[in-house]
């Protein structure tokens, strides 16, 4: 089978070219011009980027992130946390009195890096005396100055807290799209929302699996 095709300038036809062979042009079905994507393909194709994906992570090292500055974008609640997984889950409200002692009360931030990649940060809050950790403390600064300049964090083992740092170059202000925070914390703890106490993670908690 050949793997080229003839075009003329007169003829409507790609196999039937012109009599006068100094007009006939062969191009290779192969051509990289031919085949090349647009910039803007997704649009022309009708194709809609779906998230499906949402980190619950805290900044990476090497990432300058942002904070959303909207406080609807935030939330104040009881998170149970299985360290051995690293993994969050959201609890419904009603099971929080079954769960004395192993709930620990955190903020949910709507953080985005530089790569528009949307995440969760939970850091953990003062407990019921005040008190908080220099860890936690120091993230918590963290997530306010990234409502408003692109910072970086990165522990520092010999402080016993997260160094700070604030981007220096004019960098744009982040697109945030349009997922409201409900549909954002939907992808984040996909498969991780307990609303009843037979829950997979409870029941490793009590030794039953």
């Amino acid at each position: 089978m050949s793997n080229t095709l003839t075009l003329n300038k007169t003829s409507t036809s790609a196999t039937e070219p012109d009599s006068d062979s100094a007009t006939a042009k062969t191009v290779s079905m192969f051509d990289p011009a031919a085949l090349r994507l647009s910039q803007n393909f997704s649009d022309s194709a009708g194709v809609k980027k779906l998230l499906t994906t949402i980190p619950v992570r805290k900044p990476n090292k090497q990432d300058f992130v942002r904070v959303h500055p909207d406080p609807a974008f935030r939330l104040e609640t009881a998170v149970l946390e299985l360290k051995e997984d690293r993994e969050h889950y959201l609890v419904a409200q009603h099971l929080w009195g079954e769960l004395i002692g192993e709930l620990i009360p955190k903020v949910l931030f709507t953080t985005i890096n530089r790569q528009k990649v949307l995440s969760v940060w939970a850091i953990r809050l003062p407990g019921e005396d005040g008190k908080h950790d220099d860890w936690n403390a120091s993230a918590l600064e963290a997530a306010k100055m990234a409502q408003k300049d692109w910072v970086r964090v990165s522990a520092n083992m010999n402080l016993g807290a997260y160094d700070v740092f604030q981007a220096t170059g004019n960098l744009t202000e982040p697109e945030w799209g349009d997922m409201d925070f409900t549909k954002i914390l939907e992808v984040a703890f996909k498969g991780r929302f307990i609303n009843d106490l037979e829950h997979p993670a409870l029941r490793r908690l009590r030794g039953e699996v």
